[in-house]
């Protein structure tokens, strides 16, 4: 079992930043690839970035790029979505989710999952 917590949301207004934290514990974390996904009201949840185990490979869908990173830091069991420029269509609630292995832009491939953080951008 992983346990993920997210943190970090907040209100903030067009073109300003926000740092999410998905906190792990549980089963060795660096065993394990992470994606943030992202659902607005009446929408699908979708895929917003993932990490491999390693932190070596990376995927951002393309209303992301250029302007989210994320990484994370084994020894801390974390991963950081660190989200710039940020524009109110951005705004939902933000999960973190964990497979094993390498990871996959599909949700229900992840096992594990987040409560969820807020995230709202005001025009």
């Amino acid at each position: 079992q992983v346990q993920l917590v997210e943190s970090g949301g907040g209100l903030v207004q067009a073109g300003g930043s926000l740092r999410l934290s998905c906190a792990a514990s549980g089963r060795t974390f660096s065993d394990y690839a992470v994606g943030w996904f992202r659902q607005a009201p009446g929408k699908e949840r979708d895929m917003v970035a993932a990490i491999s185990w390693n932190g070596g490979s990376t995927y951002y869908a393309d209303s992301v790029k250029g302007r989210f990173s994320i990484s994370r830091d084994n020894a801390k069991n974390t991963v950081l979505l660190q989200m710039n420029s940020l524009k109110p269509e951005d705004t939902a609630v933000y999960y973190c989710a964990a497979r094993r292995a390498f990871y996959s832009t599909l949700r229900n491939h992840y096992q594990y999952w987040g409560q969820g953080t807020q995230v709202t951008v005001s025009s």
